[in-house]
């Protein structure tokens, strides 16, 4: 981990709360391979309350069907790293949370835990604004460890929805 790394975290989430605040629009994240960091990003911004009120760590299946309201049927068909699971975080996230903006993650961080058809480093991410028909997802391949997949996932996550308020 550097302080260059962290300070360009820091920058993405200064940037994307006062376009949040320009827009007087609020985010809430749904987070399972970040554990929170999302969330702690954001709140590292001092008055980041004005535009982020609501985290939900869903690290467990049953934390995302209880929390998130994803369908236990989906978990079972497609598993939690899946861009059906992933939509379903976001659009959960988003209906509990009356927030504008969602942004949900999952994905398999390693070690271990990887698959031949998700190995370490694959990481779903889905973003839903209010009032659209549906989320968008992208599934990523990222290199390095634990640490850096995990830093990557926060890092586009941000930039996505920063790409998205420019729209």
């Amino acid at each position: 981990m550097s302080a260059a790394d962290d300070t360009a975290l820091q920058a993405l989430a200064r940037d994307l709360g006062r376009r949040l605040l320009a827009r007087g629009e609020t985010l809430a994240t749904a987070e399972s391979c970040t554990g929170g960091w999302i969330g702690k990003v954001l709140t590292d911004v001092p008055g980041s309350s004005a535009w982020f009120g609501w985290g939900v760590v869903s690290y467990a299946n049953a934390a995302k069907t209880a929390l998130l309201e994803v369908p236990q049927a989906l978990l079972e068909r497609h598993g939690a790293v899946s861009r059906e699971v992933v939509e379903a975080m976001a659009s959960g996230a988003l209906a509990a949370s009356g927030a504008d903006h969602a942004v949900a993650v999952s994905g398999v961080a390693g070690p271990d835990g990887g698959s031949p058809d998700k190995p370490v480093g694959t990481v779903w991410f889905a973003w839903r604004q209010r009032g659209d028909a549906a989320a968008r997802s992208e599934c990523r391949q990222l290199p390095g460890d634990r640490e850096a997949v995990r830093r990557e996932t926060v890092r586009y996550a941000l930039v996505r929805l920063i790409e998205d308020l420019d729209d």
